[in-house]
């Protein structure tokens, strides 16, 4: 008989696993999962990482909210006119618009990402080689930003909307740096100290996340020297400004306070995520929405009575997400006729529920403008990168299939689903494409500098200390490949975008026929990178 053939049936026994390499001893929960066939064991973790991705979506809506309250700040400055010497005041954002671009957005959203190279980075502690888990995953979020994201992106607005990038400077500015990150991080693996990180390298990696803020920083503010001579036109001073299709929030009790799951963008414009869990209730920082004709009430001593008056019932609020996380209908969803749909909802609600009882103990985004709950999601993203690392090691362990290959495939696009969120809803409220673009291009300068300089400046410190030995990296030729695909592909992608720029006027929207084919356009590319990637790893190629 065949002895592939027999090392398939002995893996089904137990004693190799599914493409017939050593056996697999890890387990998850408990060592009886060992006695089932590799097969059984595959399947089941892989439901697992799909359950673990449902999870990153459900707490993304939390997220968001705490983000939005953060960066709709305000703070009061009092002014005097030296001529009447009479004072008046204003009221400011805290945050700059492109800073809180790479940082809460940026930064919040590659999250996953992030939190899942640095465990794996402690996981490896002590060894002399790196990690390949982390560095896979970041490099292929980056290409599943820059393509797929950018392909839904495009097809987002309206058809014959047209939404261009209003600052170009800001944006020419991130888009260098983010070449810049995979270039820096191709002359470390391949030139300055081939298959080596050393601590200085790791370090000035993450030193330029702060040189980036700088730039941009400057560039937003125009400062001499040190910025690029291209006007702004008019941009939103709102990171969601006001649709167009106006409503008006009534607010009645505390009581009627529901998170409810919208499945149908044409049934309600104001949610356009099929996983956002919205509160009927505005934030006091938030904007307001009224029917035509009416005037809102926009005065800050108004929105500040407002504030008090959440903040005075957040106990409620906060006993409601509890109610709200078992609950599987909603006034939406009674209304509708069709059983079929109405069904589905009901079993999608059921499959939340776990979720969403446990991100229930994430505090209101009321609270101290938002920062405890974007704090409180951060960390419970952090704990399901930590089952999601876990996981993807079973299954490597179970399958045999390169570590490296499901980082670029199912990691990366599972993890990147919160910048696939953030750029969609920016891309179909916003009135410009800055911050739909701007998450993307950030996003991937933000998975090298810190993503993948952090957990590098972890274990290389670590080993300095230790051993007075560098950190070595086993698979450098073949992470070093998927950087050059993926710049490859890159400049393929930011060339499209230039072009439509030139001829329609506008990076997104437009003509349904183009905007459609620079979706398939893109998504052609990220195949490419994914393929390509996936068989030089694989050592194929």
């Amino acid at each position: 008989m065949d002895p592939i053939y027999l090392r398939l049936l002995n893996g089904v026994a137990g004693n190799y696993n599914i493409l017939g390499h050593e056996k697999c001893e890890s387990y998850l929960f408990f060592g009886a999962e060992r006695a089932l066939g590799y097969g059984v064991r595959a399947s089941l973790y892989f439901i697992g990482l799909a359950y673990c991705f449902i999870g990153l979506s459900a707490i993304t809506c939390r997220f968001f909210r705490s983000m939005e309250n953060v960066a709709k700040q305000t703070r009061k400055v009092v002014e005097r006119d030296p001529n009447t010497n009479l004072e008046s005041i204003r009221y400011e954002k805290v945050w700059n618009y492109t800073i809180a671009d790479i940082t809460l957005l940026a930064f919040g959203t590659s999250f996953p990402q992030i939190s899942l190279a640095i465990i794996d980075a402690f996981q490896n502690l002590g060894q002399m080689y790196a990690g390949g888990l982390g560095p896979g995953t970041l490099v292929g979020s980056a290409a599943f930003d820059l393509f797929p994201i950018h392909a839904v992106c495009v097809i987002i607005p309206k058809a014959g909307e047209m939404k261009k990038i209003s600052d170009i400077g800001v944006w020419l500015v991130e888009l260098f740096w983010s070449f810049w990150a995979y270039i820096w991080l191709y002359i470390i693996l391949e030139v300055w100290t081939p298959n080596i990180v050393t601590l200085w390298e790791a370090l000035l990696t993450v030193l330029q996340f702060g040189f980036l803020l700088i730039h941009a920083y400057a560039q937003d503010k125009r400062w001499p020297y040190l910025s690029l001579p291209f006007a702004r036109s008019e941009r939103p001073e709102e990171w969601v400004p006001e649709e167009a299709e106006s409503y008006k929030k009534i607010i009645n009790s505390w009581d009627e306070c529901s998170e409810i799951l919208q499945v149908s963008e044409d049934e309600n414009r104001n949610i356009v995520d099929i996983f956002s869990i919205h509160s009927n209730l505005q934030t006091g920082n938030g904007y307001q929405n009224v029917a035509n004709g009416e005037i809102a009430e926009s005065s800050h001593e108004h929105i500040q009575k407002l504030i008090k008056f959440e903040e005075s019932h957040v106990l409620s609020v906060w006993k409601q997400h509890f109610v709200d996380a078992f609950r599987l209908e909603n006034p939406e969803s009674r209304k509708l006729e069709n059983a079929s749909r109405r069904f589905s909802r009901i079993l999608w609600q059921l499959l939340l529920i776990p979720w969403r009882f446990l991100f229930a103990f994430v505090p209101p985004y009321q609270i101290a403008h938002g920062w405890i709950a974007f704090i409180c999601s951060l960390i419970f993203i952090s704990g399901i990168a930590y089952v999601v690392t876990k996981l993807t090691d079973l299954i490597s362990c179970t399958t045999g299939i390169n570590s490296y290959v499901i980082a670029f495939t199912a990691l990366a696009g599972g993890t990147s689903w919160p910048d696939l969120v953030a750029s969609k809803i920016a891309a179909e409220r916003q009135t410009t494409a800055d911050s739909a673009i701007a998450n993307i291009i950030c996003s991937n300068s933000v998975n090298i500098y810190v993503g993948i300089g952090i957990p590098w400046l972890i274990d290389t410190a670590y080993n300095f200390i230790a051993f007075r030995e560098p950190l070595r990296m086993e698979n450098a030729a073949g992470l070093s490949f998927s950087l050059l695909v993926f710049f490859s592909t890159s400049v393929g992608c930011i060339g499209v975008l230039v072009l439509r720029r030139l001829t329609l006027g506008a990076e997104l929207g437009g003509p349904r026929f183009w905007a459609w084919m620079t979706c398939i356009y893109l998504m052609f590319l990220w195949l490419i990178f994914v393929v390509l990637s996936s068989l030089r790893v694989s050592g194929l190629i």
